[in-house]
This record gives C-alpha cells, sequence and structure tokens, in this order.
C-alpha cells in the first residue's frame, strides 16, 4: 500500500512539472510550484523521512512560494515568449539528467539492509549516541552534534540566500539618494 501511495504522488508530481512546463502565467508556476513541494514533502513522509519533508515543506512550499511572489509582485505576470526553440538547452538537461539515472544505477537498492550506511554509519550512531552525546533523540544527535557543521552551514546558505533575495526586492523610496 505504501509503494503505492508513493507512486500515486510521483505521477502527480510529474503531472504537476508537466503543467508547469507548458504554462506562461508566471502566479500559476509559483503555485503549481508549491503543490510540487507539498506532494515532495508528502513522498517523503511516506518514506519515513519526516526531518527532511519538515524541511521541504518549509522551504520549498513556503518561504520559496513567498518570495517567489514577492518576485512577481515587482515583475510582469506572463512570460515572454523565447525568441527561438531552446534546444540546447533541453538537450543538456537531457543528457545530465540522463548521466544522473546512470549514476543511481550502482547505488544499492532501497531500504537494502546490506547496504554500507546500514552496516557501518547507522549502527555506531545508534549505540554511541548515550556516551558520546548523551541526546536521547537519535535524529537531533546527529543533526545537532555529529553534523554540527554541516547543518551550521545548511543554515547560513539559506540565511544568506533570504537576505539577498530580500535585499533584491527591496524598493527605494522616491526621493532618497541612493
Amino acid at each position: 500500500m505504501e509503494t503505492l501511495v508513493i507512486n500515486v504522488l510521483m505521477v502527480l508530481m510529474a503531472i504537476t512539472v508537466w503543467v508547469i512546463v507548458r504554462n506562461r502565467n508566471l502566479f500559476s508556476v509559483i503555485v503549481l510550484g508549491g503543490i510540487y513541494s507539498f506532494f515532495m514533502a508528502t513522498v517523503l513522509v511516506a518514506m519515513d523521512a519526516v526531518d527532511v519533508a519538515m524541511t521541504e515543506a518549509a522551504v520549498g512550499a513556503g518561504i520559496s512560494t513567498v518570495l517567489l511572489l514577492g518576485a512577481l509582485y515587482l515583475c510582469k505576470s506572463e512570460e515572454a515568449r523565447p525568441p527561438s526553440k531552446p534546444l540546447i538547452p533541453l538537450l543538456v538537461s537531457l543528457s545530465v539528467g540522463g548521466m544522473l539515472v546512470y549514476g543511481t544505477l550502482g547505488l544499492p537498492e532501497f531500504s537494502d539492509p546490506q547496504a554500507p550506511i546500514h552496516t557501518h554509519v547507522a549502527p555506531r550512531y545508534l549505540n554511541e549516541i548515550k556516551q558520546e552525546v548523551d541526546v536521547p533523540n537519535a535524529v537531533t544527535a546527529v543533526l545537532a552534534s555529529y553534523r554540527g557543521y554541516d547543518t551550521l552551514g545548511e543554515t547560513t546558505v539559506v540565511f544568506t540566500a533570504g537576505a539577498g533575495v530580500v535585499a533584491l526586492l527591496r524598493r527605494r523610496r522616491k526621493g532618497r539618494k541612493p
């Protein structure tokens, strides 16, 4: 049943992407992007990655949608038609996508108990959390202690990107010198 739910959500995500690509109304594209992020967050919940799902919902469906709507307020609501067919970008995108799919063929199967993460990293974290960190929640211990600098870096990147977008979207008052 879980596989069926995930597959249905993936089909809905593919349909959403197709509608986004075909749409010229930027408001609709932003709203559909938020819907896509919601579907992605739901897939992550179904795959038991609730912490990643919460991040996707907050950043993808929440903050990104609000920032893009703010940017749209300063722009036209219709996308301009390209002067020619974008064949080269399409080919580059398809080749990069093909390479990414090819790269995943060497990965272990999903939830394979013999995968390296299940035989080396996860047991170490679960067995030594009490002695090394003394935090009862394993996810919190990994994110805040073992990956603390990585989490700090990710937070810094998101904050800097948000501050940059706010700086770009800020309007100057009339009569004020730059």
